[in-house]
């Protein structure tokens, strides 16, 4: 891999904030080359409402990669397929937001780049289109060919990541079998050590009932998957603590010995870690062959082109893409 990273920037959403932030993140230089996928005309339009300048260069694979200076970004041009009006959803764009994921995952899994970072998106004006969609995650596990991604968010030294993702709340128990919650412990090991530098991470699990199930009085999924699942793995060396009730497991003594947590459902830790750091949280995706970051955020219709979007949150995403790659190119070079 170059020294100087090229990262993917698909900006989600066009009628939301997407654009904005993307335009905002181009207004300072970069130690990388940053190629947004995207409608051009879209970028320079907003760029206008916007008041911000920006240089879109063709992106050309063959070019040696070079550090991006201030106001300018790579653009690898993908059409809109309906105009757009800031701030109001049109399902006829659905198959624009997709396919400007699917040529972003394409890219970094033939290496033409190196991580993907990505901009908002409207899981139900997607929908609406009549596409399947139940998100980022599971839709560029997908595109990977991935068994099983882990979705995980970091917000300074706090890193929540979760056993199940984008499902009803009544559908977790169903879902958390032991052999989906080893693999997800495996996966959130492996990549602590592969991409964050972390020997031997220390994983704080929670539990899934009130108070870990106040021995089975509450729910038996701690004593029949969760607990046994933690035994097996703590055997094979792996440094687990838990089924910790949820409602402690973010106090700060038991959050300065792990590393990371592993929440059951979505609603069980993000809620902690969005309170902790929102804004300049990132979401990074676990398990996939692709390095891939993300905003903590949605699409932020009503501030789309009014220029209140706040951009931290894709600033981090950027920074910690950067980051990822020099950790995995630093793991191939020692390999």
């Amino acid at each position: 891999m170059s020294l100087i990273p090229r990262i993917a920037i698909t900006p989600g959403e066009p009628a939301g904030i997407g654009a904005d932030i993307v335009i905002a993140l181009a207004q300072h230089p970069a130690p990388a080359q940053r190629v947004v996928l995207a409608d051009p005309s879209l970028l320079q339009q907003r760029a206008e409402i916007l008041g911000l300048p920006l240089t879109l260069q063709p992106y050309d694979p063959a070019m040696p990669i070079t550090a991006d200076a201030a106001g300018v970004l790579q653009c690898l041009p993908i059409p809109l397929q309906a105009p757009v009006s800031v701030g109001q959803l049109n399902p006829a764009n659905a198959g624009y937001v997709l396919q400007t994921l699917r040529q972003a995952a394409e890219g970094c899994l033939q290496g033409a780049f190196h991580a993907l970072v990505t901009g908002p998106v409207n899981k139900a004006v997607i929908n609406e289109a009549g596409i399947a969609f139940s998100g980022h995650t599971e839709f560029l596990a997908q595109q990977c060919h991935a068994r099983l991604p882990v979705m995980m968010l970091v917000a300074g030294e706090l890193r929540v990541a979760l056993a199940t993702t984008h499902i009803a709340l009544k559908a977790v128990s169903e879902q958390l079998c032991a052999a989906r919650l080893e693999t997800v412990l495996q996966i959130l090991h492996h990549d602590l050590c592969a991409y964050f530098g972390i020997k031997q991470p220390r994983i704080l699990v929670c539990g899934l009932n009130p108070h870990a199930g106040e021995s089975g009085h509450l729910g038996r999924e701690e004593i029949e998957i969760i607990t046994p699942v933690i035994q097996r793995l703590q055997a094979q060396g792996l440094s687990l603590h838990g089924p910790v009730p949820a409602d402690t497991a973010f106090t700060p003594r038991l959050l300065n010995q792990a590393d990371a947590v592993l929440a059951m459902y979505h609603d069980q830790g993000l809620p902690v870690l969005k309170y902790a750091g929102f804004g300049q949280a990132v979401n990074v995706t676990l398990g996939l062959p692709i390095i891939r970051t993300s905003v903590d955020h949605g699409t932020a219709l009503e501030l789309a082109g009014t220029g209140q979007a706040d951009s931290r949150s894709l600033q981090h995403a950027l920074a910690l893409a950067i980051s990822l790659c020099h950790s995995r190119r630093s793991l191939s070079d020692g390999a």
